[in-house]
C-alpha cells in the first residue's frame, strides 16, 4: 500500500469518527442522518437491482449536483426504458429531499469509501455505466471500477489549478481522472488544464444546469400557497441565503426597502435554530408552514421552512437575490432565477463561478457589498429600461447555453455502454 492510499484511508476513518462524535455528543442532525442512512444498505440495494440486465449508477454529492445531472439521467431513462437506475448521494441535503425521486429505481446513500464497501457495492450493482456529477472522486470505488472495466463518465466538471489533482502530491488523484472514459467539462479553461496534465479524454460539453433550468421555464410549476400569499406587485425572492445575506437584507428591508413590497426568504439551512434567528431579524415574518396551514395571516415577509420548492419559487418574484456571496461557499445557483428572466442580485464572492461572472459582465446580475448597495440595486431596477435589459440578458443567457445534455447522451449512445449485445 502506497503512502498516499494509507493517508487517504486514514482520512476516511477520521472523517467517520468526527461524524460519530458530532452525531452522538454534539447531537448534529445532519451527522445523524448521514450515519443512520448508511446502516446496512445492502439488503435494499440487492432487492432493488435483483435480476437487472443493465444498471446505470449516477452519483451526486448533494441536491445541487443532482439537479445539475438530472437532465442527463432523465434523457437516458427515456432513451433506454429497460434500464435500471441507481442514484446515490453523499450528503443528507441531497438524499433527504430526493429519496423518493421517481426517475430512479433505487435511491440511497453511498456507503463510505473503504475497500470492503466498494467491493461489496460493485458486486451487487454491477453497473454498465457510472456517471459522477461535477465533484467527488472516491478512490476505492473508482479504482475498483477501472479494474472491472466499468466505463465511468464525469458530467459538468470544473477544474482549477489549485485543486489537489494538479499539486505535486496529487498523483493518486490525477490517476483517478486518467482512468475515466470521458470527462465532460464546462469550459475551455478546465479542458486546457486537464490536457496540460496528460488527461486527454476530456471534452467541453457545457453545464447541464442550463438544460435543467430551461426545462423549468418550459414547464413552470405552480405554487398555490405562494400565489395566495403574494399581494404586492414588487416581490423580492431571496434564495439559498445564509446568516450574512439575511443581515444585509434585513438592513435594507427595515431601512426603507419594504415600502410597497413583499419579501420571500428561502434560507439554505432550515433547522429550527436558523429559522428562529431569521424571525429575530424579521419579527413581522410568517413561516410558510404556518401560512399554508392557515395558522398565519397576510404578511410582508414569508420564510420558506422547507426544501425543494426554490427553483419554482423564483418565478414569483420581480427580482431575485441569490445567497452565499458573503461567505467562503460562494453563491448558489443563480441560473434558476435567470431562466425566468429575473434580474439577480448577489454578494461579492462569485468569481469562481463562470455563469456568475458572465451575467455580471453582461448586466444580468448586480453585485452588492452591503445593505446600502442592495438599496441602490433595487432602486435602479425600478427603472423600466434598466430592468428590461437585465431581464432580457438573464433569460437569453440561459436559452443560449443549452445543449450539454444532448452532447453527453449522444456520446453514450455512440459508445453503446447501455446497449445489450
Amino acid at each position: 500500500m502506497s503512502l498516499s492510499i494509507f493517508c487517504y484511508n486514514a482520512g476516511i476513518r477520521a472523517y467517520r469518527a468526527v461524524l460519530g462524535l458530532a452525531a452522538g455528543i454534539g447531537g448534529n442532525k445532519k451527522a445523524q442522518l448521514w450515519l443512520n442512512g448508511r446502516k446496512d444498505p445492502w439488503p435494499a440495494l440487492e432487492a432493488a437491482l435483483k435480476g437487472a440486465e443493465r444498471v446505470l449508477w449516477v452519483h451526486a454529492a448533494s441536491l445541487g449536483e443532482f439537479e445539475q445531472g438530472r437532465p442527463v439521467l432523465e434523457a437516458l431513462r427515456k432513451e433506454y426504458p429497460g434500464l435500471r437506475i441507481l442514484l446515490t448521494f453523499f450528503s443528507p441535503s441531497g438524499y433527504e429531499v430526493r429519496k423518493n425521486y421517481p426517475g430512479a429505481d433505487h435511491v440511497c446513500y453511498l456507503p463510505l469509501d473503504t475497500p470492503a464497501n466498494a467491493q461489496r457495492f460493485l458486486d451487487i450493482v454491477k453497473p454498465s455505466l457510472a456517471i459522477f456529477i461535477k465533484y467527488e472522486f472516491w478512490y476505492h470505488y473508482l479504482h475498483n471500477m477501472y479494474a472491472r472495466k466499468v466505463p465511468v463518465i464525469l458530467v459538468s466538471g470544473v477544474f482549477r489549478p489549485g485543486q489537489v489533482f494538479f499539486k505535486w502530491y496529487g498523483g493518486m488523484f490525477r490517476g483517478l481522472l486518467r482512468g475515466m472514459d470521458r470527462l465532460f467539462v464546462q469550459d475551455d479553461a478546465s479542458l486546457r488544464l486537464l490536457n496540460d496534465h496528460g488527461i486527454s479524454q476530456a471534452a467541453v460539453a457545457g453545464d447541464t444546469r442550463f438544460d435543467r433550468v430551461w426545462q423549468l421555464r418550459q414547464h413552470p410549476v405552480s405554487l398555490p400557497e405562494i400565489e395566495r400569499f403574494i399581494t404586492a406587485n414588487d416581490v423580492l425572492v431571496a434564495g439559498s441565503t445564509w446568516e450574512a445575506d439575511e443581515k444585509v437584507i434585513a438592513g435594507w428591508w427595515y431601512g426603507g426597502g419594504r415600502e410597497g413590497r413583499q419579501l420571500v426568504l428561502a434560507p439554505h439551512e432550515i433547522n429550527a435554530s436558523h429559522i428562529e434567528d431569521i424571525q429575530t431579524l424579521f419579527p413581522d415574518a410568517v413561516k410558510y408552514s404556518e401560512f399554508a396551514a392557515g395558522k398565519a395571516g397576510p404578511a410582508a415577509v414569508l420564510i420558506i421552512d422547507n426544501v425543494g420548492m426554490l427553483s419554482a419559487l423564483y418565478r414569483y418574484g420581480r427580482t431575485a437575490y441569490v445567497g452565499g456571496g458573503f461567505g467562503k461557499e460562494g453563491i448558489h445557483n443563480l441560473l434558476e432565477p435567470a431562466t425566468y428572466g429575473k434580474p439577480v442580485i448577489i454578494g461579492p464572492v462569485f468569481h469562481q463561478f463562470l455563469e456568475a461572472e458572465t451575467l455580471v459582465q453582461n448586466r444580468g446580475a448586480i453585485v452588492i457589498n452591503n445593505a446600502e448597495e442592495l438599496r441602490r440595486a433595487v432602486d435602479a431596477l425600478q427603472d423600466p429600461y434598466f430592468y428590461g435589459q437585465a431581464e432580457e440578458t438573464a433569460g437569453r443567457f440561459v436559452e443560449q447555453n443549452q445543449g450539454a445534455t444532448e452532447k453527453i447522451v449522444r456520446y453514450i449512445q455512440e459508445k453503446r455502454f447501455l446497449t445489450s449485445e
